[in-house]
């Protein structure tokens, strides 16, 4: 046998489920219940108590139909034939009170009886009259009764009767496994578990108690002002999100100035959103799950699809139950007539039974009825409910009109059915729960814990100081801009990277040093007033960016502003996404320096061409084709054009006229033919055509009388041209890591060099005339051939950085002495090489430079 328990507990859930179990689900499971207890106690009752009790029909004396079978009963006696009319008398006599033959163990014992009945006739009429009054004799012993008892049980009773009670039990436990099949079912007790675990943490989360209180805090406040009128006060805990709002900007300019007693409320709401460190990891961590997990139930309404199937089986097995149970309860009577065919047993045809627990069974059975009638009805309830509003989708709109967390959004599939499940427990979970959706919310517990994490202190502390010896502060990969960076006033660059929720607030006005701002991947938002203040003051922007969308409109309207670097995709099918149109409002913009893929040069950009004076465009490797632009910026001075995969110089460079510095490192160009034309830019001091595939210098390069630089490093150049050293203006000639062999001697006309730079070539001898470039501070002889370094290395009086490591040198020459501003730290040899000098120039080299400063 089986306890009550162990079947109820078929209907047991897991008590964190019970939030998802409105009422009739709930209501249904106590009905469950009861036709389960109906069902064990009927069937307690049926193996206890449960019998039959038959006893035969008796035949009357008169019936002609039995007559033949009491002749027969008697003549089947041995030696009866020749019974006297006496004898006939007593059995008709016997049979008219006993309405039954008498069955004999033998013949021997009949015939005495028989004659003992003859002797005393009268003392038997007398005996016979007195038992007609207490009953009738079936002679029928223990056994011919529970044998009969047991035939008939089975014969004459409905089966319903014998088998309610197990049926009431598979149907009752049926239906307790469909109201719960979708908690135990692999493919969605999982994500139920899921959504109850992450529903309890937030409800119970301090976080959403801490956001609900500042939006009662905000009501009440938004209240009393509207009643007072009091319209000069400004909206003090501002969780809107939109840029340049009044109540956005003005808390963070007036905060200061308020006082105690006008505004009490003012100091309580802050304190509020004080959260200790681990409820702040805790609640970032509840967002981060709720996220993830309506990304993962949201594709899909297999468990609303389940538990419509679960409510109509129950309301199909209902109907069932209730069409073929109705037809049976007459069925159930106490007394049934019983024929079995065990006359060659027992000797009678026809049993009257009783059954014992009819009266019981019928009760338990109509009392089954009702219940399952109820538990139908409240299924069709369940349907109606299913269908009649679309569970599939979930609308915060009440939580949003009643709170500040307008952002929230609605939610479909399973997430939706699941919130609904929930609303009928209790709306105050989907309420909480909310809080957990909207991003505001997120945003802003982000901003208490980075504000409690990133201290004025600990900021303090990541300020350094740059190559241009100005306070700089990195911030990486946080979650917003901490409010005490604002605190630092004295700052002069500021770098955020990888913030993609930075919001720029009215405080930045405190930072009046503040002067150069980099957004790495970091689309800032700025209030109006922080605004005003980057239009006014800002001078330098860096912005770098993956997608066009990324750049905030307000960049192109900060007038002020002198440097803009731009790096990102902007590519020519996106020229018109940028709103590079609105350069025109950049009006005071010197540099444009743009790092992207670019297939021709923005015809916008001339919107700034009447005062920039340096654009740069590095293009990654992609084909810059269309320059026509650049002939209307005849104010640009310098230009770099690298990485632009450029064949030769481009002809829309020669209208420059005012062009001072040309850098196109890093292209294709093979030859440049074209340079003959760089003598109409008079002021070209600066050429750059290094790390490019150019073969030789043609001789027309003389024309450009005006350079002052010129580089061609890491190029395949074979022998410097004659024409270059005609160039008397030159200073500083870079063809380092090409393949030249041989310094031609007319390398000593070029009186104002200063900086000679041959390393990684194939020079083996150095002429002498070299040393006559007696200006020459740097000499970089590296990686070549060099046997030897001649004595007029030391009229180069004014060197200070000489490379000849990787050369075949065997010593150095002593003359280096006489280099007085050359020291050990500029000259980059071999060591072993170093010590073949004498000692007094050792000493020389390793004197201290301000002392050789001072000489």
């Amino acid at each position: 046998m089986f306890t009550l328990a162990e079947v109820a507990s078929l209907n047991d859930i897991q008590p964190t489920y019970r939030i998802l179990k409105p009422w009739w689900d709930v209501f249904m499971d106590y009905l469950a219940v009861v036709m389960l207890m109906v069902a064990i106690f009927a069937g307690t009752m049926q193996l206890t108590k449960d019998q039959v009790v038959c006893l035969p029909v008796l035949q009357s004396a008169v019936n002609s139909g039995i007559q033949p079978s009491t002749s027969g009963n008697a003549n089947d006696i041995p030696g009866s034939e020749a019974t006297t009319d006496q004898d006939k008398g007593m059995k008709m006599r016997t049979v008219s009170f006993e309405n039954a033959p008498t069955i004999t163990p033998d013949t021997p014992l009949s015939r005495s009886t028989y004659s003992q009945l003859q002797s005393t006739e009268s003392n038997q009429e007398l005996k016979n009259e007195k038992k007609d009054s207490l009953g009738r004799k079936t002679n029928l012993d223990y056994q011919q009764y529970v044998f009969i008892n047991q035939m008939c049980y089975h014969l004459a009773l409905p089966w319903y009767s014998k088998y309610f009670p197990y049926l009431a039990l598979i149907h009752t436990i049926i239906l307790m496994v469909s109201s719960n099949f979708w908690f135990k079912y692999p493919k969605t007790c999982s994500k139920i578990e899921h959504f109850v675990s992450i529903l309890g943490k937030c409800f119970e989360s301090p976080w959403t108690t801490k956001a609900l209180s500042e939006t009662a805090c905000e009501d009440s406040e938004e209240n009393k002002q509207r009643l007072t009128g009091t319209q000069s006060l400004p909206k003090h805990v501002s969780t809107s999100s939109d840029e340049g709002s009044p109540s956005a900007s003005t808390p963070m300019i007036t905060k200061s100035g308020f006082k105690f007693s006008a505004e009490k409320p003012v100091i309580e709401v802050p304190s509020m959103t004080i959260l200790d460190k681990k409820d702040g990891e805790q609640a970032k961590a509840l967002f981060e799950k709720v996220r993830k997990f309506r990304a993962h139930v949201e594709d899909s309404d297999l468990i609303y699809k389940l538990y419509v199937v679960q409510t109509v089986i129950k309301t199909v097995k209902f109907i069932f139950i209730l069409c073929y149970t109705a037809n049976f309860v007459n069925e159930i009577r106490f007394k049934h007539t019983c024929t079995p065919e065990v006359e060659h047993l027992i000797g009678y045809k026809k049993f009257e039974c009783t059954h014992n627990m009819a009266y019981m069974l019928k009760k338990l059975l109509i009392s089954y009825i009702s219940l399952i009638c109820v538990y139908g009805f409240v299924c069709l309830y369940t349907l109606f409910w299913l269908f009649r509003i679309p569970l599939k989708e979930y609308s915060f709109e009440k939580v949003r009109e009643e709170s500040s967390f307008s952002d929230i959004p609605d939610v479909k599939n399973d997430f939706a059915f699941l919130l609904h499940m929930v609303d009928q427990y209790d709306q105050l979970y989907s309420k909480r729960f909310g809080v957990f959706l909207s991003e505001v919310s997120e945003n802003k517990l982000r901003e208490i814990s980075l504000n409690h994490e990133w201290t004025f202190e600990k900021l303090r502390q990541h300020v350094s100081r740059n190559a241009q010896d100005k306070q700089e502060l990195h911030l990486f990969m946080l979650s917003g801009v901490p409010d005490a960076v604002f605190d630092l006033t004295d700052l002069d660059v500021l770098k955020l990277e990888l913030i993609p929720e930075a919001k720029i607030p009215a405080k930045i006005s405190q930072m009046t040093n503040l002067q150069e701002l980099h957004l790495c991947h970091c689309p800032a938002k700025v209030e109006q007033t922080a605004f005003s203040f980057l239009r006014d003051n800002l001078r330098c922007l860096h912005v770098k960016f993956t997608d066009v969308a990324e750049i905030p409109a307000w960049v192109y309207l900060l007038k002020n502003l002198r440097e803009l670097y731009l790096i990102g995709n902007l590519n020519s099918e996106n020229n018109k996404m940028i709103g590079l149109e609105s350069l025109r409002e950049l009006r005071h913009l010197k540099i444009l320096h743009v790092k992207s893929n670019l297939t021709k040069v923005p015809s916008n950009i001339t919107d700034v061409a009447p005062h920039l004076t340096k654009l740069v465009i590095h293009n990654d490797g992609t084909k810059l084709v269309v320059l026509n632009s650049l002939k209307k910026m005849m104010n640009v001075a310098e230009l770099e054009l690298q990485n632009c995969e450029l064949e030769r110089i481009p002809h829309a460079i020669f209208s420059l006229t005012n062009l001072q510095d040309l850098d196109l490192k890093s292209n294709s160009i093979r030859t440049i033919e074209e340079v003959i034309s760089f003598q109409h830019l008079k002021r070209l001091t600066c050429l750059k055509l290094w790390h490019n595939k150019i073969v030789n210098i043609p001789p027309s390069i003389s024309h450009v009388k005006n350079l002052e630089s010129l580089y061609l490093s890491n190029n395949k150049l074979e022998s410097l041209p004659v024409a270059v050293f005609s160039l008397q203006k030159l200073r500083c000639l870079d063809v380092n890591y090409n393949s030249i062999a041989v310094i031609p001697v007319e390398i000593g006309l070029l009186q104002n060099l200063q900086h000679l730079y041959i390393t990684g070539n194939k020079v083996d001898i150095l002429p002498k005339q070299l040393f006559k470039c007696v200006k020459l501070r740097t000499l970089s002889l590296g990686q070549n051939c060099i046997t030897s370094i001649p004595d007029k290395i030391g009229q180069l009086l004014q060197l200070t950085h000489l490379e000849l490591k990787g050369n075949c040198l065997d010593r150095l020459p002593a003359t280096l002495g006489q280099c007085r501003l050359l020291r050990k730290s500029g000259l980059v040899v071999e060591d072993h090489l170093f010590d073949t000098l004498p000692s007094e120039v050792k000493e020389v080299l390793n004197q201290d430079i301000t002392f050789a400063n001072g000489i």
